[in-house]
């Protein structure tokens, strides 16, 4: 069994005066804060109104460039350690109660013009999840590192230091070359790069910014499968493999009966991998969506024209090779130490055994996590 706390160490590794440190998520008692000392928990009451501030401060002050501060916080659910540069961040309290977050796409936001940036993880009774995430947008470098119980240490690099920058230009030459818009995923603030948007999140700042920019690939894929299989292995033994064929009308990809029927997705659907022929609610499996998964993942990294096996047959060299993909993905994993960290939602989709994409550590005994905030450790 996990502890019932863990310790987590903050460093400082930007070149700001201030690192400030936020922890949220969902404990037993409820909602969950960290207060400005690093170790007391705040549990906020729901208000009367909407955006209503927090009744306590949440501010924890990391300190200046190589400055470091130990946190520690109990078992928690979908939690969050946000980071923001010089200015601490705002978080606002709606009727439940519900937080509202920090958003990279609402201009008016009081959190918008701060550069911030955030890891997710989960600590349970069976062990500890983390990782670094660019699903929504890139702004600072985030590295970890676990120590678990026995001693034994794991660790992410994320991003180097002047990856913001890196990442931007490498936005800007995509949109040059293929005209599809790469640019307005970079966000500037006085001149400065702020933040790189994801294709999802800019779809949502910009409606139709890649309308019609996959269609070209999803309609060579369903006109392959019209003709031969696609076998999806569903990573579960008691589901294992299943085979999909478009059917006659050329517009739905069919699986056998719980596994789903797939219509064309288009570009939002497969950059955010939740809408269209992917999103779940009512009479949608879990079989289904598992199978939406791996196919969302492949349209992301377009490689479902490579082969009929899906995820098993597939390489991290095949990821991204044709023209029209994810390209912020792409770069994102190109500029990232060793390629890893989340840059959509299942980049963590991949054959068995193979590296991993997503930026992830995992131990049923941790001890001590460090965050780099700026870059590597």
């Amino acid at each position: 069994m996990t502890p019932s706390t863990l310790s987590i160490v903050v460093k400082n590794n930007t070149s700001a005066p201030q690192l400030y440190a936020f922890v949220t998520g969902t404990a037993a008692q409820g909602i969950f804060f960290l207060r400005s000392d690093g170790v007391t928990p705040y549990y906020p009451a729901s208000p009367s109104s909407t955006l209503q501030p927090l009744s306590q401060n949440c501010a924890v002050a990391v300190g200046g460039p190589g400055q470091s501060r130990s946190l520690t916080v109990p078992q928690l659910a979908g939690a969050r350690i946000w980071f923001s540069q010089a200015k601490p961040l705002t978080f606002l309290l709606n009727p439940g109660p519900a937080v509202v977050e920090p958003s990279s796409t609402n201009v008016a936001d009081p959190n918008y013009g701060v550069q911030w940036a955030f890891c997710e993880f989960t600590l349970n009774t069976s062990e500890l999840y983390v990782n670094v995430s660019y699903v929504d947008f890139f702004s600072i470098p985030v590295s970890l590192q676990l120590e678990n119980g026995s001693g034994k240490v794991t660790s992410v690099p994320g991003m180097p230091k002047g990856a913001l920058d890196s990442i931007c230009s490498q936005l800007k030459a995509q949109a040059a070359k293929d005209g599809a818009g790469w640019d307005k995923l970079v966000i500037q603030n006085g001149g400065s790069n702020l933040r790189a948007l994801s294709p999802n999140s800019g779809s949502v700042m910009f409606p139709g910014l890649f309308n019609n920019y996959y269609q070209p690939y999803v309609d060579a894929v369903w006109k392959k499968y019209q003709t031969t299989n696609l076998t999806v292995n569903t990573q579960f033994q008691d589901w294992g493999n299943v085979v999909g064929r478009v059917d006659s009308s050329g517009k739905n990809l069919v699986f056998p009966s719980g596994y789903g029927s797939f219509a064309k997705p288009a570009a939002v659907d497969i950059f955010s991998c939740d809408s269209g022929p992917f999103a779940g609610g009512s009479g949608v499996t879990a079989q289904q969506l598992n199978v939406g998964a791996r196919l969302a993942a492949a349209l992301n990294r377009s490689t479902l024209l490579n082969g009929g096996q899906q995820p098993e047959g597939e390489d991290v060299s095949q990821y991204y090779t044709e023209k029209v993909t994810n390209h912020y993905s792409r770069i994102c994993h190109a500029v990232s130490v060793g390629g890893r960290g989340y840059a959509f939602p299942y980049d963590d989709v991949g054959k068995t055994g193979g590296v991993d994409q997503s930026g992830f550590l995992s131990d049923g005994n941790p001890k001590v996590l460090t965050i780099g905030v700026g870059g590597p450790l």
